[in-house]
């Protein structure tokens, strides 16, 4: 109706001007006229809501509306009245600012109505004389600047109205953040902080509480829908999700509010952000208390926390515990004192006032006939017999905004006028020169609060962060819990004391509200689909994958060398793993190549103890000395495969190895050519033990070892084998081994060897069937047999196996081969010397091989 009803009377002045003439300045539309005024050289205009609404009327737009009827007398706005008034006396009254020059005023009210706050805003600035004039309507403006309104929405379109004409407005209660564009509002300033921080200071207040799950309703104008869209985006970044935002204004039908209440019902969340002022909630209580809807933790902002009437018409604690933010607690001395005294009231003589003692005191002055309950205002009435709430001085952080606004015009006034002992002018300062004067005023009231505006027009951000609680006489009390300071960094800015809040339903635990329940560590956040991001489920992070905070939203990867611990919250160290001398494995191949090398030994003592006996030289001292000693040294090298891998010991264990196999295999493979020569030095007439004689042996056992020690110069000069962590094969372990460099090196000193046993057993093979006192070519193939058989399943098995098996199976490739010979070599021999020494005879040999 309001937009109407203004159009209406728009359309109306449009018509009214047109039917006058052209060149005449007359007053368009009813005039209006200010509840308080004074006269000054320089006159400070009011716009309070002296009443919270009006009469709505059915419109015909036949005839021109009636003047708007207002009701709800709010006793509120006189107190701001008498803010304005108080500094304004002071000012008059002081001899160092704007010596010589009154200060008037003239203070209207708004009703609440954005129509009539425009209406009055034209009156403070053209006037309302209603004299038709020939002179032109260009003149300087009645009013220096405006002080008002309370509400962000008649702020604005009063700040619209008057921008083009650089009229500053300055507002002590509307804190809407659109008000802060000055390409819209280039005239507005304020003396309260921007919703701008508020929103932010809420959210992260909210965040601070681990409420991730809110609902929220919001007045259904510029400042509850501005207010809660901020809120919205800071809340979002900060991982806050809205489940409902609910728009509310007090002409809602009741089908609309009956919505809201379902819509709070049907939800999970237990928080309720609450961008409303005190009449909205005074609408909302009753509701919420019929439909049982209590217990809920609010949280609110400072156009309705901190109001002790509407503590008052809480009867039933639906906001017990509410939280919100207030406009820090200040004293403006002499200004309490003012408000409360009756007799500047009385002295007054002025119906608002008159407004003002009745609603005070519950009394008329003159008992109308719909009004017989109501007692005679006497004019002697008492403080003593006033409502607590009407003494009560919370709101003087408000009548403070006035104050600094009264202020902050005056010191501008005093710098433009020239004043020092005297002001130079009385006469009103150019509009649009008083206002960039203004945005860079900057003082300090008696009280010593610093006075300045930023590039927006807006003061600094400070709040008070307030907990409603009941004192044990059943009192509400406002209880400051923490502090919020836009000056400070990021991080720093909300300072809580949380053992000192008294939550919801009266108890000291903080009110859990979440879609989902904090995912822990070990843990990742998964968005539940068609859902907000508040609402998720907890996916355990997957092995080598730790979240060691709450609520992560990825689970991160451990490096290489670390794995996740079973709960997913903690990178630890891989273990590492090799073949060492302290598990059972490494114990055993450590015991058996020790075993194995002290059999050799033993072997060696026992052959050389009977060096001279027919046995021992009838096959080849010499190489069989030397073939024993290689086989100590085959066994003895297993060893360096046993334990942590280290540039030495990776070099040493493969060529050690590939060394001490080829001067084993060159001694197999030299006492089988003298079998096979020895066998032909029996024929007549033979002489080929001259080409294999033992200078012969000696150098091809030589020339063969040679050969593989060249080879692996050539392997530790190229590429060298070098100790490696496996981290491929195993995820939760570390392999360390002998990576062997240079494959082709690797496979060679490998080959080199197979080549030479091969030919080894070849050999031994041709001469298996010679007669017995050459039987050891039996001997020797069966060993060659054994020892290819080894190797030949060692190359799979090696390939295969993980991890330290693949040494174990070296290991044990090694020590089966060297056993191979060492048995099927020796121990015949060692039988006989030992045990059938009587077999160890020349005739015994040559008896045999004459029974051939």
């Amino acid at each position: 109706m309001e937009p109407v009803f203004a159009l209406l009377h728009l359309v109306m002045a449009i018509i009214n001007f047109s039917k006058t003439n052209g060149t005449a300045c007359t007053l368009q539309g009813e005039s209006v006229y200010p509840q308080l005024s004074k006269d000054g050289d320089i006159i400070i205009g009011g716009i309070f809501p002296f009443h919270s609404s009006w009469e709505i009327k059915d419109l015909s737009y036949l005839v021109i509306p009636p003047p708007t009827k207002c009701m709800s007398f709010d006793f509120r706005a006189i107190q701001f009245s008498q803010s304005l008034i108080f500094a304004i006396e002071e000012i008059n009254n002081s001899s160092a600012l704007l010596p010589g020059v009154s200060l008037g005023y003239k203070i209207y009210d708004t009703c609440s109505s954005t129509a009539v706050g425009v209406q009055v805003a034209m009156a403070l600035v053209n006037g309302n004389e209603k004299s038709v004039s020939n002179e032109v309507c260009t003149k300087p403006a009645q009013v220096q600047a405006i002080i008002g309104e309370s509400y962000s929405s008649v702020s604005m379109a009063v700040a619209m109205s008057i921008g083009p004409f650089s009229i500053p407005l300055i507002s002590h209660g509307a804190t809407c953040e659109c008000l802060s564009d000055k390409r819209k509002y280039p005239s507005f300033l304020r003396t309260i902080p921007s919703d701008y921080y508020q929103s932010r200071a809420i959210a992260e207040m909210v965040r601070h509480f681990g409420w991730t799950w809110v609902g929220a309703i919001r007045r259904d104008d510029d400042y509850g829908n501005s207010g809660m869209a901020a809120f919205t985006e800071v809340a979002e970044q900060l991982g806050i999700c809205l489940e409902y935002s609910l728009p509310f204004f007090k002409t809602y039908s009741q089908g609309k509010v009956l919505r809201i209440i379902e819509q709070i019902k049907s939800s999970t969340s237990r928080v309720i952000v609450g961008f409303v002022d005190t009449w909205d909630l005074e609408i909302l209580l009753d509701a919420f208390f019929e439909h049982n809807i209590t217990g809920y933790q609010w949280v609110g902002t400072e156009a309705w926390i901190f109001d002790p009437a509407l503590a008052t018409l809480d009867k039933h604690n639906i906001l017990q515990g509410a939280i919100g933010l207030t406009i820090p607690k200040t004293e403006v001395t002499g200004l309490k004192e003012f408000i409360l005294d009756l007799d500047q009231v009385k002295s007054a003589g002025s119906a608002i006032f008159t407004k003002y003692w009745e609603t005070l005191f519950h009394c008329k002055y003159k008992v109308e006939s719909d009004s017989e309950d109501s007692a005679l205002c006497t004019g002697q009435e008492k403080l003593s017999e006033m409502d607590s709430t009407f003494t009560d001085m919370s709101m003087m952080p408000y009548f403070n905004n006035v104050y600094k606004g009264v202020y902050a015009i005056a010191h501008t006034l005093h710098d433009l006028l020239g004043c020092k002992e005297t002001c130079s002018s009385k006469k009103q300062p150019d509009p649009l020169t008083f206002l960039e004067y203004l945005k860079m005023v900057h003082f300090k009231t008696k009280d010593g609060e610093e006075v300045y505006f930023d590039k927006n027009g807006d003061p600094v951000a400070r709040y008070e962060v307030i907990n409603w609680q009941t004192s044990k006489e059943q009192q509400h009390e406002f209880v400051t819990i923490g502090l919020y300071d836009s000056t400070f960094p990021v991080y720093s800015r909300l300072s809580l004391n949380m053992p000192s809040i008294l939550w919801a339903k009266n108890t000291n635990k903080v009110p859990i509200s979440v879609c989902s329940e904090s995912c822990p560590q070990g843990t990742r956040k998964a968005v539940q689909k068609g859902k907000p991001v508040c609402c998720f489920d907890c996916i355990p992070c997957a092995e080598g994958e730790i979240s060691n905070n709450t609520d992560s939203i990825k689970c991160e990867q451990c490096y290489e060398d670390s794995w996740s611990n079973p709960q997913r919250d903690e990178c630890i160290k891989k273990e590492t793993e090799y073949l060492s001398y302290e598990e059972t494995m490494g114990i055993l191949l450590t015991a058996v190549s020790i075993i194995g090398a002290f059999l050799t030994l033993s072997i060696l003592v026992v052959f050389y103890r009977y060096k001279d006996t027919p046995i021992v030289k009838a096959h080849n001292s010499e190489l069989s000395f030397l073939l024993l000693f290689s086989l100590t040294l085959c066994f003895l090298c297993s060893l360096t495969f046993i334990g942590q891998p280290s540039e030495w010991s990776c070099m040493l264990r493969h060529t050690a190895f590939g060394i001490t196999f080829v001067l084993c295999i060159s001694c197999v493979l030299g006492k089988t050519i003298v079998v096979l020569m020895a066998f032909r030095a029996t024929l007549p007439g033979s002489n080929v033990m001259k080409w294999f004689g033992p200078p012969q042996q000696r150098l091809s056992v030589l020339a063969f070892t040679l050969i593989q020690v060249i080879n692996c110069v050539i392997w530790l000069t190229i590429s060298p084998p070098f100790p490696f962590k496996n981290l491929k094969l195993y995820k939760e372990k570390i392999i360390l081994e002998c990576n062997v460099g240079s494959i082709i090196s690797f496979w060679g000193v490998l080959g080199y060897i197979g080549l030479l046993a091969l030919f080894c057993f070849v050999l031994a093979f041709l001469a298996r069937k010679l007669p017995d006192n050459f039987n050891e070519a039996k001997f020797i193939t069966f060993s060659m047999l054994i020892f290819c058989a080894v190797w030949i399943t060692f190359i799979p098995s090696y390939v295969s196996s993980p991890g330290k098996f693949t040494v174990a199976v070296e290991i044990f490739a090694i020590l089966a081969s060297s056993f191979g010979l060492l048995f099927c070599i020796f121990l015949p021999k060692c039988y006989i010397i030992v045990l059938k020494p009587d077999k160890n005879t020349k005739k015994q040999l040559m008896g045999k091989m004459q029974n051939k």
